[in-house]
């Protein structure tokens, strides 16, 4: 080849290169999925069943999972990765629920299924919903625990997910039990029985950017981060506390067509609400201490409960957590009080570690004085919600994560495109400055496309360079070899 063109081929290879990979590449990088919740009621007959004059049961929820609407389970704390070039989508979800039913006379149960740390994993056309399942066999008793069991299929009704928003928002995806499903589901439905439906919201990080480089910040010494502070004053510190689920469901609910707010700092973690800033001292396994934020409870037939200024104390084992109550409940009783224990909940062996000392959801029983709290809807030494708190004994101890709601997701999807999907509601939210899903894959193709045929010109090229002197002359070769 002579030199000329050789360095003419070079200059274009290295031009549309430079073009197409950052393009490319920019597309096929996975992003971060940090903070969002999937809901799914598993299956409303069952949970029906569950309840019922039947198996006369009941179901528990642990790790931060709540119910929502009146026959789901939200399970919060999206963790996972989506790539938007190809719409590959995986996302982890924290907490589970436990059913219990038809009791037996030695205190155990038949029936006895906890479900727990869904995650959904999305390729192409094709979506499946994972499980960790506990189960006792129906018949034989037989308990087996399996890790992240395929137990439904989920349907994507042709919804193209790829994009390139910052949030993934799927609603009502029909799910199907899978063999492994039905198999860990202790044998109460065959393979192909229509669960209930599943939706998600996903929150998604930014694709990662360059950074200029700067001069580092000092790091504080071991010494100074780890200072401890004086005469067993309490750092920082958190409880978190859901009241009563069925007091929450009775407030959303049908009823009392309510709602809860926060004020004061509290926070909303689904299933619980945090009341942070703790203040206070720990010495020798004795708690006290007091925390900021507030929750009201508001609905009709009267119902205004207001319950702040929480307290916490923990003495020989027994800790007893305390607000200060105002209002009027559902049954028009009014009841006003300044530290009112509500609940009394087990705290033995309370120690310290890593500069933290924690109580993670202990069992928590009404106190007569909370019964008047709550106008009387509930006797003395009722089970309420159990209760996690956490103090920081050191500057840099860090209390537990509080469970990862998400963003509110919002609705996405032409109404043409949700009349193509009447299954599914919101598709994978798409931002229009970063080329949505229709541009972005458009522009590798295009370049790519651009490229070869430039490459099939120059070769052509080449190869009538090289065929024109042989051909004039008779000889088999050209000037360059």
């Amino acid at each position: 080849m002579p030199a000329r063109l050789r360095a003419l081929v070079t200059v274009l290879l290295t031009a549309i290169l430079g073009a197409l990979l950052p393009a490319a590449l920019a597309h096929a990088e996975s992003r971060t999925v940090q903070g969002g919740r999937l809901d799914w009621g598993i299956k409303s007959s069952f949970q029906s069943y569950v309840t019922g004059p039947i198996a006369n049961g009941s179901y528990s929820l642990t790790g931060g999972a709540a119910t929502v609407g009146s026959s789901q389970f939200r399970f919060p704390s999206a963790t996972g990765s989506y790539d938007g070039s190809t719409g590959a989508f995986r996302s982890s979800f924290a907490g589970g629920v436990h059913f219990v039913g038809h009791k037996k006379t030695d205190g155990s149960y038949e029936l006895d299924l906890t479900l727990s740390r869904p995650m959904v994993w999305i390729s192409g056309s094709t979506g499946t919903l994972y499980l960790d399942v506990t189960s006792k066999a129906k018949g034989t008793g037989t308990v087996t625990t399996s890790s992240q069991v395929p137990f439904a299929s989920l349907s994507l009704g042709g919804i193209d997910m790829r994009g390139g928003g910052n949030a993934v928002v799927l609603d009502n995806l029909p799910a199907t039990l899978t063999a492994q499903g039905a198999k860990s589901f202790a044998g109460y439905y065959t393979a192909g029985t229509a669960l209930d439906p599943v939706s998600l919201s996903a929150d998604v990080k930014p694709a990662a950017t360059a950074r200029k480089t700067s001069t580092p910040t000092p790091t504080p010494t071991k010494s100074a981060a780890k200072k401890r502070t004086s005469a067993g004053a309490i750092a920082d510190g958190a409880v978190d506390w859901g009241v009563r689920r069925t007091f929450r469901e009775y407030v959303t609910g049908d009823i009392a067509k309510g709602r809860w707010t926060l004020s004061s700092g509290a926070q909303d973690g689904g299933a619980l609400f945090r009341f942070p800033g703790g203040e206070g001292t720990y010495r020798s396994g004795e708690l006290t201490a007091s925390f900021k934020g507030a929750v009201r409870f508001t609905g009709a037939e009267g119902l205004d409960l207001k319950l702040s200024g929480v307290r916490a104390t923990v003495d020989d084992g027994k800790g007893t957590l305390y607000a200060d109550v105002t209002g009027t409940d559902g049954t028009g009783a009014d009841f006003t009080g300044k530290k009112v224990p509500l609940v009394t909940f087990t705290a033995k062996g309370l120690k310290a570690a890593k500069g933290l000392v924690k109580v993670t959801e202990a069992p928590a029983q009404l106190t007569a004085q909370g019964v008047k709290a709550f106008g009387g809807m509930y006797p003395a030494g009722t089970a309420m919600d159990p209760v996690s708190l956490a103090v920081a004994l050191t500057d840099d101890a860090k209390l537990p994560a509080l469970p990862d709601l998400g963003t509110t997701p919002t609705a996405s999807g032409t109404p043409e495109e949700q009349t193509a999907h009447p299954s599914v509601s919101a598709e994978p939210v798409a931002d229009d400055s970063t080329g949505g899903s229709g541009s972005s894959a458009a522009l590798p193709i295009g370049l790519a496309a651009g490229a070869l045929a430039l490459v099939a010109a120059v070769s052509v090229l080449l190869v009538r360079r090289r065929r024109t002197p042989a051909e004039a002359s008779g000889s088999g070769d050209s000037e360059d070899h």
